[in-house]
């Protein structure tokens, strides 16, 4: 069995005294566990994002909207966050009924992402989403592993995508 990074890291950590990240509580969704609903869409900037394509990835899907007040204070976290990771995807899908209110919001808050307008709430309803700011976490494979809380924080994302890195393969 070929040895990967990820393993040894996981082996040295426990050989540490070093507990792997938990996942923290996740939202109830039929998703867990199962395949993400897959799309390709061309994004705000004009370049297409295909989730089959970002397989052997840990991705974030983040679902927001202009006219969402928590969004507004969230999204700039996560821009934050996903400026610091080099392994992870991170998508946004704006579920707004005009493309330019999302990319008035993109443009206003300095997103950087990749960010699909959601026209007619197609991923929304695939993805079940029901609440926004709404965060998926999937793993390599393209399995939902975890769904955010309403307010669950960056805090709650960063200890899910630092288990799903940790799961073995």
């Amino acid at each position: 069995m070929p040895w990967s990074r990820r393993r040894v890291l996981g082996l040295v950590a426990v050989a540490a005294g070093c507990r792997p990240p938990e996942m923290p509580p996740s939202a109830p969704s039929s998703l867990l566990g199962e395949a993400a609903p897959q799309f390709s869409r061309r994004g705000l900037d004009g370049r297409v994002v295909d989730l089959a394509a970002l397989r052997d990835r840990v991705v974030v899907v983040e679902f927001f909207a202009r006219y969402c007040e928590p969004c507004w204070r969230h999204l700039p976290k996560v821009q934050r966050w996903a400026a610091r990771q080099r392994d992870v995807a991170v998508i946004g899908i704006g579920a707004d009924e005009f493309a330019g209110d999302t990319q008035a919001m993109v443009r206003a808050l300095g997103v950087a992402f990749p960010v699909v307008h959601d026209s007619g709430l197609v991923l929304t309803a695939r993805f079940r989403v029901d609440k926004i700011p709404s965060t998926l976490v999937l793993d390599r494979g393209g399995r939902v592993r975890w769904r955010s809380f309403p307010g669950d924080g960056v805090g709650a994302m960063d200890r899910a995508v630092a288990a799903v890195r940790r799961a073995p393969d």
